[in-house]
């Protein structure tokens, strides 16, 4: 495969090789989800220049490497993941001060959201080193990117994100419990053997929209959104909806429509424009039924009448 990506490799040198990369520094580079098309340029050509490859797991990231024709000898390669992030830290501070510049990469996406990298970077700052945040690939992203949010600086706006939920059901259920106090849409991941039990659990929100991606940027990535109630439903339609990792966006819980707001936009909108035509505009501005707002109009063009 690595012979695809000769041209990207050529690609890389000739974009980004005119660029300053420090010595002593942590390049935080972040790696494709799925589709190993997503690489950037510059991820390409600082992984091909590193002296050490700090990773989640030497293996993968040898394979990885391997993939894009990139020197994958195990000596440059070195672990860093959730159970020895604090201890190999301290290993590549070593490697920062002789003047070593070290990448790390997780497994898939972006260090340090919901993946190994976060106390290694924090490691590196405490010691006044640099950290060189090259970016790419997110499943949170990607999917937000898609989910049809509304405009983040109106009300509801914005998003939080809680990655994984509780594995332990009691967990799991006050959890959602707490998502449901949320206004703003939330941002969820989660594996494929608790995704039944995810689903179960926020079917629980009802009519509450939520956006699942299943394999995102994958050959079989799909896509829906459908209310928070039918997710099991959807899962157990099709067996293979059970593989693969899930990204999974809870939409905001839209706002109620303020009380009388309706009745003051109709008084505002009578007059100038006929009837019908504000009634019209009064229910889709204010989400009211317009057959209850065609009455108020009637019953306030009476009062008016001499």
């Amino acid at each position: 495969m690595s012979a695809h990506f000769s041209l990207a490799r050529a690609a890389a040198e000739a974009a980004a090789s005119g660029q300053h990369y420090p010595q002593g520094a942590l390049y935080v580079v972040a790696t494709p989800i799925g589709n190993l098309a997503d690489i950037s340029l510059r991820a390409l050509h600082v992984l091909g220049l590193m002296d050490t490859i700090a990773c989640e797991d030497t293996r993968h990231t040898q394979t990885l490497l391997r993939a894009y024709g990139l020197d994958s000898a195990a000596a440059r390669l070195l672990a860093v993941h959730e159970h020895n992030e604090s201890e190999a830290a301290q290993l590549v501070l070593q490697r920062l001060r002789a003047g070593q510049r070290v990448a790390y990469v997780s497994d898939a996406g972006t260090p340090g959201i919901s993946d190994p990298g976060a106390r290694l970077v924090a490691a590196v700052q405490a010691q006044g080193l640099r950290s060189v945040p090259l970016p790419g690939a997110s499943s949170p992203t990607t999917l937000i990117s898609v989910a049809g949010l509304p405009d983040f600086s109106g009300a509801g706006g914005g998003f939080v994100f809680k990655g994984f939920l509780p594995s332990k059901s009691s967990e799991r259920t006050r959890a959602v419990q707490e998502l449901a106090q949320e206004a703003r849409a939330v941002v969820l991941l989660e594996a494929p053997h608790r995704m039944e039990a995810l689903a179960d659990a926020l079917a629980t929100l009802g009519e509450r929209r939520v956006t699942v991606g299943r394999e995102l940027t994958k050959q079989f990535e799909e896509i829906a959104t459908l209310p928070a109630q039918a997710l099991p439903a959807w899962l157990q339609a099709d067996a293979n909806r059970l593989r693969g990792e899930f990204a999974l966006v809870l939409h905001a819980e839209p706002a109620p429509p303020a009380t009388g707001t309706g009745e003051r936009a109709l008084r505002l909108l009578l007059e100038h424009l006929p009837l019908k035509t504000a009634v019209q505009i009064a229910a889709e501005w204010s989400g009211e039924s317009r057959n209850t707002l065609y009455d108020t109009a009637l019953a306030l063009k009476k009062a008016a009448a001499p």
